[in-house]
């Protein structure tokens, strides 16, 4: 069975409740044709409001993080319980913002993870090697370190998208090629069919999350490997309903 594409928005620390509403209201009617799923993840504090107003479309509200204590003396941190009475379905784990300004490791994002999928949740794993990373040759060991430690003891591999975010390539401006993209989230799927097996990693929806826009979404969606994108500063504006409708 063909792999369902899967565009997801990251807001990231951007909108408010007028605007978000605003951009949902608009974004509905251009995305309800979409071949592909569709959602938003957005700041906790909007979760409500986006969930109200995305109610009646195709576009799902997800979250940008969530904690892997199901309560407790975590100030200013998220459970998944919370993010459950407002019908979250996904939430992005270990963005690299995450790991580069708030100390996330793969071993946190190993047990946001777990969490997440004991509630349900559907976690965006992002993974990526940086700049300097690539530039030694070591993108294949980077990635296999961290798919080592953030799917320990996940039973089922394909309840979880992963995100390629080539960390380089996030709000640079500067873009992995198609052939960079594709060769990456194809090694990450032989990863994954070493770790679990083939027919897991024929089913596991890999995004590329590294500047994917209107301008370059065809090139990369028309790879075999990749089955959508984590869409940052694009999702903000109306330009995402263009990058939902690539194959349109």
């Amino acid at each position: 069975m063909a792999r369902k594409p899967f565009i997801a928005g990251n807001w990231k620390m951007n909108m408010t409740v007028a605007t978000g509403t605003q951009l949902i209201k608009d974004l509905a009617p251009l995305v309800a044709d979409a071949n592909c799923d569709v959602a938003l993840c957005v700041p906790a504090i909007l979760i409500p409001a986006m969930t109200e107003a995305a109610k009646g479309t195709n576009i799902a509200i997800g979250a940008e993080n969530v904690h892997w204590a199901a309560s407790g003396a975590y100030t200013g941190e998220v459970s998944t319980a919370m993010l459950k009475d407002y019908g979250v379905q996904y939430v992005i784990i270990g963005h690299s913002e995450r790991r580069q300004y708030f100390g996330e490791t793969d071993e946190t994002v190993n047990k946001r993870v777990l969490t997440a999928l004991a509630a349900g949740l559907t976690p965006i794993m992002c993974i990526g090697e940086t700049l300097s990373q690539r530039e030694a040759g070591e993108t294949e060991a980077v990635i296999t370190k961290q798919l080592d430690i953030d799917l320990q003891g996940v039973e089922d591999v394909t309840k979880i998208v992963i995100a390629y975010e080539p960390v380089w390539a996030i709000g640079t401006g500067r873009t992995a090629t198609d052939e960079q993209a594709e060769e990456t989230i194809a090694f990450i799927r032989s990863r994954i069919a070493e770790m679990y097996c083939p027919k897991c990693a024929e089913k596991i929806i890999i995004q590329y999350g590294g500047s994917m826009n209107a301008g370059n979404c065809k090139g990369l969606m028309a790879q075999p490997d990749i089955d959508g994108g984590l869409i940052g500063g694009a999702s903000l504006k109306l330009d995402f309903a263009k990058i939902v409708n690539w194959d349109k």
